[in-house]
């Protein structure tokens, strides 16, 4: 199963927070060991001023004579120097702390969770000593150690990284804001684009896409224009020339059939009179032969006029469509002695249409049902033609031709109809509609062309059957 697929506006907008989320995890980090080393540069400081104070309380017991001696004492360095969570004491050079002043820990320094608590520990090694010599003369008589409260040092950090993370969620929200924001509006464009693909790939070439201002988009719509116009162009010319190749062939149609029938057909109506007068008057004899030669020309004259009748169909101008489609499917009803039914239906008024536009329909629908009638070795067969209006003021009303049969199946169409199916499609084409076919069902096949109407007059709503 394909991965779904994000749009580019989408992508980048992860992209970039993304980018601004390591942007923010490294300030974290940062604020982090800062704190760390602020926390440590302060406990040196301290023991330094410690170590400091111990060694003047050694010298003031050694000049000043009478001079309590009460060394170490913190308490006097301790007032300017103690803060939450800082011990301080004396260490001697045994390594007994000989005294040691702690204060407690602030109420805000306890709330860190456990996890934090662990990870900053495990980075930092909170808690760790500071420690200073102190020294009278030359020699060290112990060290000034300076701490502070692991529990102390994490909370405060906590409480530093939490106040940033706060800031840096609100931060973060209002970037993704702001950047999804500037991604639509920068990509608003490609909805024109993808819009004028689905127009293409509708056969609408008359889709065109406006100017951008992104030197990217407006490269990609030039040449989109020059396509659609390309194409445009191209269609037209070989609409054109489908329609002139059309009516030259309809041309040499009627030119063949006036030719059989002024020719071929007068002269087996000669075979069949002459052998019938022949048999009478010269050789009695040969009646009988001379009977089944004129049975043969009948019927080579029955196929003639079939022949006849789909070379040049009849004159749609002054029967019109309706009778002449009724007539071609009476036709095949009798050609076909009941083996196939053929019926008819249709669905508006057709009175309007244009000479040329009716016989295009006819041979459209004639060659649909010759195909069924030859290849499909249908039991019923059925033509229905329509008339369907505009759904809009900007949309022209269309022809609906289907022929639906219950043959058998093909899994190619194209091999039943053969060069029929081309001849067809180039037709329709040439009229500027389309064509498709149905082979969903078991069996049978339903052909369809749908061709808009040249401007006309508007149809009416009038349903006929007819079989």
């Amino acid at each position: 199963m394909p991965a779904p697929k994000l749009d580019l506006k989408f992508r980048l907008f992860l992209r970039v927070v993304a980018l601004a989320g390591l942007c923010f995890a490294a300030a974290a980090a940062y604020v982090l060991f800062e704190t760390d080393r602020s926390a440590r540069a302060r406990a040196d400081w301290i023991a330094e001023v410690v170590a400091k104070d111990l060694a003047l309380q050694q010298g003031q017991s050694h000049w000043i004579k009478g001079a309590p001696n009460q060394f170490p004492d913190l308490q006097r360095v301790a007032a300017a120097i103690m803060a939450p969570g800082l011990c301080i004491a004396y260490r001697a050079q045994s390594g007994e702390i000989l005294q040691r002043l702690c204060s407690g820990a602030a109420p805000d320094d306890t709330g860190a969770p456990q996890f934090f608590a662990d990870l900053y520990q495990r980075l930092f090694d909170a808690g760790r000593e500071s420690a200073r010599p102190v020294s009278f003369g030359k020699e060290a008589h112990g060290e000034a150690v300076a701490s502070i409260d692991r529990q102390s040092l994490i909370g405060q950090s906590w409480r530093e990284t939490s106040r940033l993370a706060v800031i840096m969620a609100v931060a973060l929200a209002g970037l993704c804001v702001l950047v999804y924001a500037a991604l639509a509006d920068a990509l608003r464009p490609t909805r024109a684009i993808r819009a004028g693909l689905e127009r293409l790939a509708a056969g609408d070439l008359s889709a065109r896409l406006p100017p951008f201002d992104l030197a990217e988009l407006s490269a990609v719509g030039n040449v989109f224009n020059h396509l659609a116009g390309s194409l445009e162009t191209t269609l037209a010319e070989r609409q054109a020339l489908t329609q002139r190749l059309i009516v030259v062939q309809d041309e040499e149609r009627q030119h063949l059939a006036r030719e059989l029938h002024d020719e071929f057909g007068q002269a087996i109506c000669a075979v069949a009179a002459s052998a019938g007068q022949t048999a009478r008057q010269e050789c009695p004899a040969l009646i009988a032969e001379c009977q089944s030669i004129a049975r043969t020309a009948a019927h080579m004259m029955d196929a003639l006029r079939g022949a006849l009748l789909r070379l040049r169909p009849p004159d749609v101008d002054e029967l019109g469509l309706a009778a002449s489609l009724e007539g071609l499917v009476a036709g095949w009803n009798a050609r076909c002695s009941g083996r196939t039914q053929f019926s008819i239906e249709l669905s508006g008024e057709f009175d309007a249409l244009s000479r040329d536009f009716a016989a295009s329909l006819y041979r459209v629908a004639q060659e649909a049902i010759t195909n069924a009638a030859k290849h499909a070795q249908a039991s019923r067969v059925t033509l229905r033609l329509g008339m369907q209006e505009a759904a809009g003021p900007d949309q022209r009303a269309h022809i609906e031709i289907d022929v639906d049969d219950d043959g058998k199946a093909a899994a190619d169409p194209t091999v039943r109809f053969g060069m029929g199916l081309l001849g067809m499609r180039e037709r329709i084409t040439a009229l500027g509609g389309g064509l498709s076919m149905d082979t969903s069902r078991p069996r049978g096949l339903v052909l369809r062309a749908r061709i808009p109407v040249p401007p006309a007059a508007t149809p009416a709503c009038e349903t006929r059957y007819a079989a």
